[in-house]
């Protein structure tokens, strides 16, 4: 999807939607929400989805004039483990995928972009969630902290935009965004003979 627009639902996937016949808020937080969908099947069977309600988010293959790409490592609680990952965050309330990807750049990195190009977008797990990430290639970079948010501590690594094939394969990057930010980043940088 060059245009980083979420997908729409195909017209011909209508035999395979589902009915929602009553939906049950189970969970407001901060940054998602919990809801229980009591659903018809196309084949009339009835059954129950538990959904969480994410907000849109961005994630950014920051790279630099040498063909390094900027990684942040920071201690995921879930996973109980600190993560190689490609710089991301959420989009803010009146916010756009493009505005909210230069903050976040600032914040994680400190650095601005000259140029963001869009990569596509995907979602991150709509087995169980609604949330949305547009993927963007960012390049031009220049100095501009903004300072980390209060929650958390990131640290950047910079590694040759090529290395990070290795980096999945040994499992030192193993978060889906990265994986599949990382990729597009590369057909592209490819493609165009590219360097930031």
């Amino acid at each position: 999807m060059s245009d980083n627009t979420p997908r729409q639902p195909e017209e011909t996937a209508a035999d395979l939607a589902e009915t929602t016949l009553q939906s049950t808020s189970l969970y407001q937080g901060k940054i998602l929400s919990l809801r229980k969908d009591e659903v018809r099947m196309p084949n009339g069977r009835l059954t129950t989805r538990e959904i969480v309600e994410h907000s849109d988010s961005v994630c950014m293959v920051p790279l630099d004039a040498a063909g390094n790409v900027v990684l942040v490592r920071q201690y995921r609680k879930p996973t109980e483990s600190a993560l190689l990952e490609a710089p991301a965050g959420g989009i803010e309330p009146g916010e756009g995928p493009e505005e909210a990807a230069m903050r976040e750049l600032q914040e994680e990195i400190g650095h601005r972009a000259g140029q963001l190009r869009p990569l596509g977008g995907f979602y991150l797990a709509p087995g169980w969630c609604d949330e949305f990430m547009y993927a963007y290639l960012a390049t031009e970079l220049s100095p501009s902290p903004k300072g980390q948010d209060y929650d958390e501590i990131v640290e950047t690594r910079r590694v040759p935009l090529g290395d990070t094939l290795e980096l999945i394969a040994q499992g030192e990057i193993r978060d889906a965004k990265s994986i599949a930010a990382l990729l597009l980043a590369m057909r592209v940088v490819a493609g165009a003979g590219y360097v930031g």
